[in-house]
Parts: C-alpha cells; structure tokens; sequence
C-alpha cells in the first residue's frame, strides 16, 4: 500500500525548488480519509529560509480539509532514508499519532518503516495545550 505515496513523493520530489542547498525532497501523506497530498521543499534566496517537503505536504492537506495523517513517504535525491528534520517530526506528529508509519525511500521504493514514536519519542502532546 506505501507504493502510491512512494510514487506521490517521489514525483514531488522532481518539483523541488533547492537552488541553494541542491537537495530535493519529496514527501506524501496519506490522511486518514484515505486522500494523499504531496509536498517538495522550497527554497527561497534568504536560505535557508523556506519550507521543507513535509511541511508543503502538511499544508495542502490541511487546506483541503483533512485533519490528520495515516501514513507518510520521503524521499531525497541525495541521500537514502532521509528522515524527517527535527522541526518536521513535530509537525508530522501534530497531525499523526505515535503510531502513523513514516516510510523512508530511496530511488527505488520504500527502504524502511519506523513510525513518528521511532522518530520523536518524547514529541509534545496536543492534548496537554488544550
């Protein structure tokens, strides 16, 4: 079932904007409605400013009207199982739970599966806020 966000992200990924850093994210989210939405990093000249692949992905699905992830892809061109950035596995895990997979990918398809708990075991709870 990771094939269709692996194909999401790295088509993404092909539409990065990295001119400075040169290194191209992908990344798909699959919300628990069952609908992906597909984000790549952004650069922009006050590097490094911008927004990570992640985070493109967090926001069309928010704008579209879903809450919450099932499952994410990333991939870069650069580097296999690139994982989240620290300010990314924060975000993903406002909208995820412990236990949404996350799938690392290379070129070729799905490397690994951790989920957000492996990536951010003591992430802050949106519950304690409310």
């Amino acid at each position: 079932m990771a094939e269709d966000l692996f194909l999401a992200a790295r088509d993404a990924m092909a539409r990065a904007h990295a001119p400075y850093s040169k290194f191209p994210v992908g990344a798909a989210i699959r919300a628990t409605d069952g609908k992906i939405y597909a984000g790549a990093n952004i650069e922009v000249i006050s590097y490094p400013e911008g927004w990570c692949a992640e985070t493109t992905a967090i926001g069309h699905m928010v704008m579209a009207g879903a809450g919450k992830i099932a499952e994410v892809a990333v991939i870069a061109e650069k580097m296999a199982k690139c994982t989240p950035c620290g300010g990314c596995r924060q975000r993903l895990a406002e909208f995820g739970t412990p236990a949404t997979k996350v799938y690392l990918c290379d070129d070729t398809g799905v490397v690994e599966t951790v989920t957000l708990a492996d990536l951010l075991p003591m992430a802050f709870e949106t519950e304690v806020l409310k």
